[in-house]
């Protein structure tokens, strides 16, 4: 089909968490790809699950959009190049469509985005037309339409559109045998879900779809910036990652941002007990699910012995949350079993039920601050003193603290490497290049 000059482009929102934002995107991605439509899928907010989730169904990569965390900037270039290379542009909001601050709200005002509001109709009817009208009102924003999940039957959603007077209804998702899985704490990837691809495509088919009111919406207007030279601060340098199931917690952006600086990429998986590649100048381990592969991760010996090698010869380590419990002394998990770590940090890492760390932060660097985020449910015990502490942009209070021994620089921090590509490249031993 000939391609409009543009992408439609829609912000998936909510009243709440648990109305099902994440499976209508993930329907409609994948619906609109079988389509032969290009797709490009954001995520609002810090979030690294729902991103691979949404990877999966759209074939492409999931950059976040963060008013504060990615800056107003780099958003607008994001949707922009995204504009121009595909069809549709869906953006999932997080939690409900007004909650923090920015919130998802203020990300679709800010660029002329429509909202998608997703209403689970499962214990209601004509009610449904009242949540719409007041998340349209209450911004207010640019209300695109509504698509009611969990309903019961074609006369359901007759009810549900009737309500709604103004707003269309562009769809609706019938009640799921095998909805996508609830997160428990998080821990849910899409490598936990067996038949995924499966699962995806009946979404994909349970989606009723008006596309005559989609094909009705206005093509995003964008007028960006060009995006800015990087400088090539760490030309010449191997940054090694570790990337499997216990460390997955990748923005992709945070790779682009190493790989434009001029850093080689190299991968490994200390869960198949792959040292630290022999020609790596530096070592980043990022966040994932180390406590569920203790017992793997303890008997990696070539892992362990090669991070505490990369440590003695002075590499640059950033460890960000589940790479720092990785580096620990040891990793009690959920079921009270004590696992023994790489012993580079001095101290237990505890697993708990309660939420220990949430919410948009900043480290201080000599380069200035590093914008990003914290969300854990471990508490780390140690006797090491903390070189500092993140700032919490809701209190300016002090966050999570941030470790350096010798070369090693740790804590629960999540950053956003493009927020500050100096600092990054200092973090990585190329300050001086």
């Amino acid at each position: 089909m000939e391609r409009d000059s543009g992408a439609r482009a829609v912000l998936v929102a909510a009243m709440s968490s648990g109305q099902g934002k994440t499976s209508v995107t993930a329907a409609l991605a994948r619906k609109l790809v079988r389509q032969g439509q290009r797709v490009r899928v954001f995520k609002c907010g810090p979030d690294f699950i729902d991103p691979m989730l949404l990877e999966r169904a759209s074939s492409a990569p999931v950059h976040t959009l963060d008013l504060w965390m990615v800056g107003v900037d780099e958003c607008r270039r994001r949707l922009h190049d995204a504009a121009r290379e595909c069809d549709a542009i869906l953006v999932e909001g997080v939690m409900g469509l007004y909650d923090g601050s920015p919130s998802a709200a203020d990300l679709a005002r800010e660029f002329g985005i429509p909202v998608l509001a997703v209403i689970d109709a499962s214990a209601m009817a004509q009610t449904a037309g009242a949540v719409a009208r007041g998340l349209r009102d209450y911004g207010p924003v640019d209300m695109a339409g509504v698509i009611a999940n969990r309903i019961a039957s074609e006369g359901h959603a007759k009810m549900v559109a009737s309500s709604l007077r103004d707003i269309p209804l562009l769809g609706w998702l019938q009640r799921q045998d095998t909805p996508l899985p609830e997160r428990h704490l998080g821990l849910v990837t899409p490598d936990d879900v067996d038949g995924l691809e499966a699962l995806l495509d009946k979404l994909a088919d349970g989606l009723q779809f008006e596309e005559a009111a989609w094909n009705a919406l206005p093509l995003l207007a964008q007028s960006a910036p060009e995006w800015e030279d990087v400088p090539s601060l760490l030309a010449g340098r191997t940054v090694a990652i570790a990337r499997d199931a216990a460390f997955c917690f990748l923005y992709p952006a945070n790779l682009d941002l190493l790989r434009q600086m001029g850093a080689t990429l190299r991968f490994f998986s200390p869960l198949n007990d792959e040292p630290v590649p022999p020609d790596a100048d530096a070592v980043f381990l990022p966040g994932g699910y180390p406590e569920l592969h203790g017992a793997t991760l303890s008997q990696a010996a070539r892992w362990q012995d090669s991070i505490r090698a990369a440590h003695a010869q002075g590499l640059p380590i950033v460890a960000e949350c589940g790479g720092m419990m990785a580096v620990a002394g040891a990793i009690t998990d959920k079921e009270g079993r004590r696992w023994p770590m790489a012993g580079l940090l001095p101290g237990e890492v505890t697993m708990q039920a309660r939420l220990a760390g949430l919410g948009a932060q900043a480290m201080p660097t000599p380069q200035g601050p590093l914008r990003g985020h914290t969300f854990h449910y471990s508490r780390l015990e140690t006797q090491v003193p903390a070189l500092s502490h993140t700032v919490k942009t809701s209190t300016g209070g002090a966050g999570e603290a941030v470790f350096r021994i010798g070369s090693l620089n740790a804590s629960y921090f999540h950053g956003y490497f493009p927020s500050n590509p100096p600092a990054v490249a200092a973090l990585f031993g190329g300050a001086r290049s």
